[in-house]
């Protein structure tokens, strides 16, 4: 059976600089993607000539922040590189503390995760990438939107990994970036707040810090082995939340969970 896999989404926040060669260079998961990553970057590198209005725009970033942005997409085929893991430096990534794990889970989330990026298609944590910025659902000239761009290619790509149990926590703009049908069981995860409203109890779908929750899911998942959302029974998330069975959604290969806690 496939090990199970943990589809997460890259951080905004990115650690600067690096001491490994430069991307081409090093050993690669997903090799096959190669070609299409550079492919990605060429358009990039030209987006890069646009104004800084129109550099701004693409990028996501205030016009404060285009330069450095500008000068790490310029620098890609050369910079040194970082393992994916240490690159991604958003609160997801806080809360997972890689550094921290036993060297034993760190090698679960090296076989385990894999992180879907407008830039790179998908990478593992000890993949080599240098410093970059790329959204998802950025509009390359020439390329359309990376998650388009990558639908089919990572859709193959993936065929055989994704054959088991996929723990699916990307945002809606980067799932579009793949088939979910090729996984043999999908689960997909929400963290909601039960609060009073309108002096009744209701169920809000968290949103501000979604991805720092997931963090704290992800180690739970990799420590545990888990393949099935009954695994979360006894989980205790560290901001409260627990998984609520009743809230449970199947469709197709897919499972949708919720995991609540009260305000």
């Amino acid at each position: 059976m496939a090990t199970p896999l943990i589809l997460l989404p890259p951080s905004e926040g990115k650690a600067s600089g690096g001491n490994g060669p430069p991307w081409q260079e090093a050993a690669q998961s997903f090799a096959d993607l190669n070609d299409h990553r550079r492919n990605v970057v060429a358009a990039l590198i030209e987006a890069m000539g646009e104004s800084v209005e129109a550099r701004s725009k693409l990028l996501g970033v205030k016009a404060a922040k285009t330069s450095d942005a500008t000068a790490a997409n310029l620098a890609i085929d050369s910079a040194p590189t970082l393992p994916a893991i240490e690159r991604y430096t958003g609160v997801l990534y806080d809360a997972l503390d890689y550094p921290s794990l036993p060297e034993k889970l760190r090698r679960g989330v090296d076989r385990q995760v894999v992180v879907f990026s407008g830039l790179w298609g998908a990478v593992r944590p000890a993949d080599a990438i240098p410093d970059y910025k790329l959204k998802m659902g950025a509009a390359l000239l020439g390329l359309g939107r990376p998650a388009t761009f990558w639908k089919p290619i990572l859709t193959e790509a993936l065929v055989d990994a994704a054959s088991g149990t996929v723990w699916d926590l990307l945002p809606n703009e980067h799932s579009a970036a793949w088939d979910p049908t090729i996984a043999g069981h999908r689960i997909r995860v929400r963290f909601v707040d039960d609060v009073m409203k309108d002096g009744k109890r209701a169920l809000v779908t968290v949103s501000h810090w979604n991805k720092l929750l997931k963090g704290a899911l992800v180690r739970h998942v990799v420590e545990n082995g888990l393949d099935d959302p009954d695994g979360l029974v006894e989980f205790d998330h560290p901001e409260g939340y627990r998984y609520e069975p009743s809230l449970t959604e199947a469709t197709g290969t897919t499972t949708n969970i919720t995991l609540v806690t009260q305000r």
